[in-house]
């Protein structure tokens, strides 16, 4: 498989990759001279063309100082380096350093042609600096041979097998010439061209084993592209299996829910027309009917909020006067049941939000702790400043909610009241969400069941909290 193709398979399933804006060409073995496809320089994206060009080239930085360094250091065995030679390892050391700050500074990808020609033109160069190095050194046993090393690594990384052995063959010629160019004004010495041969041989290993390492890395790379391609796929399916099951769940609740007081609005329409009944029992019908109406409407309405929720508004506000406007609100209904409503906090409290959608929220969670309340309870409401956020805390004294109800109080239309739409929690889950806050059920024991909303905290001066 060719290696572009991975890197865009890679690309789709983990961000990790830049994908290239144009399709690579197809291209064969016989005509690219390239034996395994995926070795080529086409399949490099850009993160790691830059990754390799650099450390090559901090390689050859590293290795020209370091050749000139010991030349200096050992001039009476190779001889004191000659101006000519000191100014070629000068210029190839500056053209390395220009290379290396080029490709740390260039923000736009090269084309591949261009990292075509730049490979190649590294190469050659490479090969030509370590002959002429060894040919200006006059001496048999040269040490500019090794600069023939970063060639041969940078085709074993970028080309293909043939041409990798095509740098491996260049570089062994380039070391008989220089023992050749030596023992044109010296005697001959046949062990020499041996060891050549020997120093030659040590390329060709090294550029064949770092080459079938290099296309064994990129297989298991393209392999792995595959199979995370081939789990995001399953990903997807899942997540829309899982999606058309909620919408079938969600249907089935909304038709249950719309069935149980449509029903009952025919059944007693038709009753208090058709079957001979006194005044008061055919107003007792009606009186039914209306009833359900309304509760048809208000399911209605929850839905609607719920699945279709107004984006908030959001600005500054006290969340104090807030939680004295749902107190109040609930308080008649609270008084009938004997249960006291409480609200605690300190007057700095202020949140970005919008008002009316939070007291919505606020008044769904106290309704239901006041209904789940005993007589002479207390539901508390409670504000705290909390680092970036404003915690409210609401809670009631009479618990714990069963552990199996738990992971299904936020869910749409469940609820465990006889009557009710069960979008109350659900729609106040959704109104902490889109103000960036959340709504967790944060303590569930015998003595306390604590829902806690956090909304982001708005910092006021502390003379304008004391005004």
């Amino acid at each position: 498989m060719n290696k572009a193709i991975a890197d865009r398979v890679a690309a789709k399933t983990m961000g990790q990759f830049k994908v290239r804006a144009e399709e690579p060409k197809p291209t064969s073995a016989a005509n690219s001279g390239n034996l395994y496809p995926e070795s080529a320089v086409l399949g490099l994206d850009q993160e790691s063309f830059r990754w390799q060009e650099s450390t090559f080239a901090m390689l050859n930085l590293a290795l020209l100082a370091s050749l000139l360094c010991g030349h200096a250091l050992f001039s009476e065995h190779f001889g004191t380096p000659t101006p000519a030679l000191v100014g070629l390892l000068s210029t190839g050391f500056l053209l390395q350093l220009g290379e290396l700050v080029w490709m740390q500074t260039r923000t736009r990808p090269l084309s591949e042609r261009a990292v075509q020609s730049l490979t190649l033109i590294t190469i050659v160069w490479d090969v030509a600096l370590a002959s002429l190095l060894g040919v200006l050194t006059d001496r048999v046993d040269s040490p500019y041979y090794v600069l023939m090393l970063v060639p041969v690594l940078l085709s074993a990384f970028r080309r293909s097998l043939l041409e990798t052995l095509t740098v491996v063959i260049a570089a062994g010629a380039s070391q008989f010439y220089v023992v050749w160019h030596f023992f044109q004004s010296h005697p001959v010495e046949a062990d020499e061209y041996f060891e050549a041969g020997t120093i030659s041989l040590i390329f060709l290993l090294t550029g064949v084993l770092v080459w079938f390492l290099v296309t064994h890395l990129r297989r298991q790379e393209a392999g792995l592209a595959e199979n995370l391609l081939e789990l995001s796929k399953a990903r997807e399916r899942l997540l829309q299996e899982e999606k058309l099951a909620a919408v079938g769940r969600l249907s089935a609740a909304i038709a249950h829910e719309i069935r149980n007081p449509v029903a009952m609005i025919s059944s007693s329409l038709a009753t208090a027309i058709r079957s001979p009944l006194s005044p008061r029992e055919r107003e007792e019908m009606f009186d039914i009917a209306a009833k359900e109406a309304d509760r048809l409407e208000r399911l209605t309405n929850d839905f609607l909020t719920y699945a279709k929720p107004r984006v908030p508004e959001c600005q500054p506000a006290n969340v104090m006067d807030t939680l004295a406007y749902v107190a109040d609100v609930c308080r008649a209904h609270a008084l009938r049941r004997q249960v006291d409503v409480r609200v605690e906090g300190p007057e700095e409290a202020v949140a970005l939000m919008d008002a009316p959608q939070v007291q919505q929220a606020l008044l769904n969670l106290a309704m239901n702790a006041v209904e789940a309340s005993t007589s002479n309870s207390v539901v508390v409401l409670r504000a705290e400043n909390e680092g970036e956020y404003v915690r409210i805390d609401l809670e009631n004294s009479n618990g714990p909610i069963s552990e199996s109800v738990v992971p299904s109080i936020f869910e749409p239309f469940f609820t465990t009241k006889l009557s009710g739409t069960g979008l109350g929690l659900a729609i106040a889950h959704n109104i902490a969400r889109s103000h960036a806050g959340q709504l967790q059920l944060t303590m569930n024991t015998a003595e306390t069941v604590r829902f806690t909303l956090t909304l982001p905290r708005v910092n006021v001066p502390e003379d304008k909290g004391r005004a």
